[in-house]
């Protein structure tokens, strides 16, 4: 074979070659490079309407999370601890109101501009006025004392503010512009935005101005799919982290890993706590149950209901037994747990309420009034129609009739405080799930405290942590508010919700990705909390 035919013949293999590698990429959405990855966004992280803003709530708000893009004051630790970031310390006033916080003095932005205390003063200020989900009403100024100290002044003491500084991530003053900064942020976190496709997927690189540990991966490319294409996304090779939705947690999938994040994520059923007296909210609705407000009812289903079963059917294992919304945070107390799922200990408390099955029909009733009462849920959502549906037939068993309402959150809203309601909650921060949900307040339009909880001496226990500057003592007295001397909100104390199960956030991962490496327990929620740390298997 000459020379000629022999050069012809190697160009037509390195073609074919080339087309093969060519063909063999085609239909994916993922890019082939090893060191980019990309995730489909669970619905907690939705594809933000103000862009990639934190003083517009990305980052923190409802759902906190990691921003990506901009560096926070502390962070959370694998030990799940809140420790140092952007901030090297900080100090309480005894009287709880003024907040001090000193920071690095090496940390520039993506644009090389050094990051300074006047930027972390305008980032809050900012957030305060922006009338976003951000709840910074307690936060009277935010000022620049020097280039590294910033002072936080509060208009009431809040133990847990710390929540705030640890979530709420730093935008650049100089030339913010709260219409364009979304999508073009500049920001001191481990990645910097390169696209953002409205509506499909942002893409991130790697800041090289990033002070901490280098991520990894060197681009991230975030989907915003709806749950019905979480598991097509996968089949078809397109993601290496999606979200598993309720109807596929039994599901494998070649190629990836099954990975069961716990995040706290209490779900339950709200009882109203007062009687019905005839008052209305301002829009014309009841207020009070009857049945609800009788505390043997309460307590029945608290000690009746089998969790255990519930997390099996529903979940499919991919949770736990959830007894005061807050069982596995750091201010948790198993003193306010009551024994679950005995019936016969259920009707006994009943009996011992003055509740009697007169006519044998399998229903409780007194004083000529069934054990009845409706539950309103979401029907959106598969995994609280089917906790529904269980909390009610359990509930048959005990003796207590509930009649299920699958309808919509406005629906939802106007009857909670006459009906039980089931609902959820996943946030760290106490005085979200602690405080906000169960001391006394007048009746509103806000979803929190739906049942209308009202124990004075519950409510100054509450103050009480509020107001410490010592944070290891809020959490004693966090913990004190769900049981303490026979009161409580908890299910051995006055027992206003029955807490039924926490849902953990369940992933399909890359087999050829670890991703729970320095991965915090209770926050599975923010599936990107450590992303600094993930690596090849």
């Amino acid at each position: 074979m000459d020379k000629k035919y022999k050069i012809i013949i190697i160009i037509a293999i390195i073609l074919i070659v080339g087309i093969v590698i060519v063909a063999s990429s085609m239909g994916t959405g993922k890019d082939e490079n090893p060191r980019h990855v990309v995730v489909a966004m669970h619905n907690n992280i939705a594809e933000p309407k103000g862009g990639f803003d934190p003083t517009l709530g990305w980052g923190c708000g409802h759902q906190n999370f990691n921003p990506l893009v901009q560096s926070t004051l502390f962070s959370t630790d694998e030990n799940g601890t809140i420790v140092n970031d952007l901030a090297t310390g900080y100090s309480i006033s005894s009287d709880g109101l003024k907040w001090t916080v000193n920071i690095r003095d090496d940390v520039k932005f993506s644009d090389n501009t050094t990051l300074t205390a006047s930027d972390v003063a305008f980032t809050f200020n900012t957030a305060k006025t922006s009338n976003s989900e951000l709840d910074m009403t307690n936060l009277e100024s935010a000022n620049a004392t020097d280039n590294n100290t910033i002072e936080f002044n509060l208009k009431e003491p809040r133990s847990s503010f710390i929540y705030d500084l640890r979530y709420v991530g730093i935008v650049k003053e100089d030339g913010y512009d709260n219409g364009t900064y979304g999508g073009n942020p500049i920001g001191s976190g481990p990645y910097v935005l390169k696209e953002w496709e409205v509506g499909q997927q942002a893409i991130f690189e790697v800041n090289p101005n990033y002070y901490g540990e280098k991520p990894y991966y060197t681009q991230i490319t975030l989907l915003f799919p709806d749950e019905a294409s979480w598991l097509e996304l996968a089949k078809s090779d397109e993601v290496d982290v999606t979200p598993v939705p309720i109807n596929g947690l039994n599901e494998t999938i070649e190629g990836y890993d099954k990975i069961s994040l716990s995040a706290g994520r209490a779900q339950g059923i709200s009882l109203p706590y007062q009687p019905d007296t005839g008052i209305t909210t301002e829009e014309g609705d009841p207020v009070g149950n009857n049945v609800t407000a009788d505390d043997s009812i309460r307590k029945a289903l608290n000690v009746g209901i089998n969790r255990s079963e519930i997390v099996a059917t529903t979940y499919s294992g991919h949770g736990a037994p959830e007894y005061t919304g807050v069982d596995s945070r750091d201010y948790g107390n198993p003193d306010a747990i009551v024994a679950d799922g005995n019936i016969s200990e259920a009707k006994r408390i009943l009996e011992e309420g003055g509740w009697k099955d007169t006519d044998g029909d399998g229903i409780f009733e007194k004083n000529g009034m069934n054990a009845s009462f409706k539950l309103y849920y979401p029907s959106e959502y598969l995994d609280r129609q089917s906790l529904a549906v269980s909390f009610s037939e359990q509930a048959k068993e005990i003796g207590i009739d509930v009649e299920l309402v699958g309808t919509d959150w406005d629906t939802i809203y106007a009857n909670m405080y006459n009906s039980a309601a089931l609902m959820q909650q996943t946030s760290p921060d106490p005085y979200k799930s602690i405080y906000q949900q169960y001391h006394s307040k007048e009746i509103d339009n806000d979803y929190m405290n739906p049942n209308l909880y009202n124990n004075s001496n519950i409510d100054s226990i509450l103050e009480e942590a509020m107001s410490t500057t010592d944070l290891n003592e809020a959490n004693s007295l966090w913990a004190q508010s769900a049981y303490t001397n026979g009161e409580g909100f908890g299910p051995n104390g006055d027992a206003p919700w029955v807490w039924v199960a926490t849902y953990n956030y369940t992933y399909f991962v890359n087999e050829d990705i670890n991703i729970n490496i320095d991965r915090p327990d209770n926050l599975g929620n923010d599936i990107l909390i450590n992303i600094v740390k993930w690596r090849p298997n």
